[in-house]
């Protein structure tokens, strides 16, 4: 028997024992999750269909594994205004293995038995790891909340003066410790590198902006 379901906004066609990749799901490794949304189910030509939904049909399936998929670049460019963004998006997965598919109401034969096994081993797990994961969360609290540059004393220049450096993207640069001309004119290609990678700004974008600031600074 097979069935259509709907989960995460998309349709899958599965039967049992068959292993699958969703949008994630709030759920432990071993438990036993139940799909509602069943759009058709059937065996063969005899296929039965909802409207949306089959009513009394649930698909269970027992979660395997959760994890993330392969980072999407998303690049957006404004022609003739000099400004370039990239973002990296990693959509959460969870893969399931189909359990089974209940029709008419049935109560799933695994749910109990699973979630209760599984219950029991997370706990001892996480009673083990606590202390290990509290510490590597505050180090990286640390790390997260230090600006990548030092900011030099005295007054900061005005950074929207160069073309490209809007108010908002002055104010993440100022942030991270970028606050007068001459420090943008100086950054090395190392600099630019470590840019790119932790802030929304292109490394094409950001030389642009140091070869503006020299010009700047030398005033």
């Amino acid at each position: 028997m097979f069935a259509v379901i709907k989960t995460g906004g998309k349709q899958y066609r599965v039967a049992a024992n068959d292993l699958l990749k969703i949008e994630k799901v709030e759920a432990s490794v071993g438990d036993i999750v139940e799909i509602g949304h069943v759009l058709a189910h059937g065996e063969g030509e005899n296929v039965t269909f909802g409207a949306p939904f089959v009513e009394g049909a649930v698909v269970t399936a027992e979660v395997v594994e959760q994890g993330k998929n392969r980072t999407v670049i998303a690049f957006k460019k404004r022609r003739r205004q000099n400004s370039r963004r990239k973002i990296g998006h990693r959509q959460l997965l969870t893969t399931v293995r189909i359990s089974e598919i209940l029709l008419g109401g049935a109560k799933p034969a695994k749910k109990a038995a699973a979630k209760a096994e599984v219950k029991a081993e997370a706990a001892t797990e996480a009673k083990a790891e606590a202390a290990p994961k509290k510490e590597a969360k505050a180090k990286a609290a640390e790390t997260a909340a230090a600006p990548l540059f030092k900011a030099p004393k005295g007054e900061p220049d005005d950074l929207t003066v160069i073309k490209g450096i809007g108010p908002v993207a002055a104010k993440d640069l100022n942030e991270q410790g970028i606050i007068t001309f001459a420090q943008l004119a100086k950054l090395t290609d190392k600099d630019v590198a470590k840019i790119d990678e932790h802030m929304p700004f292109s490394a094409d974008q950001i030389r642009d902006w140091r070869e503006q600031a020299k010009e700047l600074a030398a005033k």
